[in-house]
C-alpha cells in the first residue's frame, strides 16, 4: 500500500491518469444516481433494486451485440427496454408500496433485487461479461495518460443527460407534473394530475437511466449478476451527498466518487476497492446524522 501511495505522489502523470479515469467512470455512477434521486424525491422510495436495473441494462447491450448489433446501438436500446421493464415493475410491485412506510419499500425492492440477481444468474451464468465498444483511446502527455473513448462518451452523456433532465423537469408538461407530485401528491391530485401515471413514468425514466448506465458499464468495465449492490450503494451515497433534486450536485458527487474509488483501488489494491465504497457509505451516513443532530440542536 505504501509503495502504491509513494508512486501516486511521486509521479504526477500516473496520478493524473488514475484521477481522470476515475472521474470518467464516475459519470456512470451519476447516471444511475439521477434515477435514484427521481424515485426518492417523487415516490419517496429508497430503491434498493437500483443496481440490478443497471446490471440488466448491461445485459441488454451484451445480448444485442451477441445478436450482431453494433455496440453503441445497445445504448439507446438498453434505455428503451429498461424503461418498459421499469414501468412493468412499477405496475407489478412498486405501486403497492407508494405512500407506505419507507422500510416497506426497502424490503420490497430488496426482494426484487434478489429475484433479478437469480434470474440473471440463471439466464446468463455467473461469468463476467464485457463488450468492446471499439472506440479506441485518447493519449495525453506523450502516452502517459490514457483515456478510453467509451469513458469519454460516458462523461459526455452524463453531462448531457443532466442538462436534459433539468430542462425536462422545468419545461416539459410531464416534468412539471413530476415536480408538482414530488412537492405534494395530494395537492397534485386535486389539481387533476394523474399521480399514478406520474409515478409509473418516473420509475420507468429511472430504469431507462439505469439501462443507459448499465450499457456504458458493460462497455467500459464489466458486469455479472451480483454486481448490483455496489451500484445501489454508489447511487445512494451520491444522492445523500448531493441531495434529492440537485442535478448539478449529483453530477459533481458522482464524478467525485468515481475519482475517490479509483484512487483507493490504486492505493489499497483492486481487491479493496468495493470495501472502500462500503466504508465510505458508513462515513457519509455518520456525517449526515451528525449534521442533522446539530441542526436539530440549533432549532431547539
Amino acid at each position: 500500500m505504501l509503495d502504491n501511495l509513494s508512486l501516486f505522489v511521486q509521479y504526477p502523470p500516473l496520478a493524473l491518469d488514475v484521477v481522470l479515469n476515475g472521474l470518467l467512470i464516475g459519470a456512470i455512477f451519476a447516471l444511475a444516481a439521477y434515477g435514484m434521486a427521481l424515485v426518492w424525491g417523487v415516490l419517496n422510495i429508497v430503491n434498493v433494486v437500483q443496481g440490478e436495473l443497471v446490471v440488466l441494462g448491461g445485459y441488454v447491450t451484451f445480448v444485442a451485440v451477441q445478436w450482431g448489433l453494433p455496440p453503441l446501438f445497445g445504448l439507446p436500446l438498453s434505455a428503451a427496454v429498461m424503461f418498459c421493464v421499469g414501468w412493468l415493475i412499477y405496475r407489478a410491485v412498486i405501486f403497492r408500496v407508494v405512500d407506505r412506510d419507507i422500510f416497506i419499500s426497502i424490503l420490497a425492492t430488496f426482494g426484487l433485487s434478489i429475484l433479478i440477481q437469480q434470474l440473471a444468474n440463471a439466464l446468463f451464468g455467473s461469468d463476467v461479461r464485457t463488450v468492446d465498444a471499439d472506440l479506441g483511446s485518447v493519449h495525453l502527455l506523450n502516452g502517459m495518460v490514457t483515456l478510453a473513448g467509451i469513458k469519454l462518451l460516458a462523461f459526455g452523456l452524463a453531462i448531457g443527460a443532466g442538462g436534459a433532465l433539468w430542462f425536462f423537469l422545468r419545461k416539459a408538461r410531464l416534468g412539471q407534473a413530476i415536480r408538482a407530485t414530488a412537492q405534494d401528491p395530494r395537492a397534485a391530485r386535486i389539481l387533476g394530475i394523474d399521480t399514478d401515471r406520474v409515478f409509473a413514468m418516473t420509475y420507468g425514466l429511472n430504469a431507462a437511466l439505469c439501462g443507459a448506465a448499465g450499457s456504458l458499464a458493460v462497455m467500459a468495465w464489466t458486469i455479472h449478476p451480483y454486481l448490483g449492490l455496489p451500484y445501489t450503494v454508489r447511487s445512494f451515497m451520491v444522492v445523500v451527498v448531493a441531495g434529492v433534486g440537485n442535478v448539478a450536485g449529483v453530477v459533481a458527487a458522482g464524478l467525485g466518487l468515481g475519482a475517490l474509488e479509483n484512487v483507493a483501488g490504486f492505493v489499497f489494491g483492486v481487491e479493496f476497492q468495493i470495501a472502500f465504497v462500503f466504508a465510505l457509505m458508513v462515513i457519509i451516513l455518520v456525517w449526515r446524522n451528525a449534521m442533522a443532530a446539530r441542526k436539530r440542536s440549533h432549532l431547539e
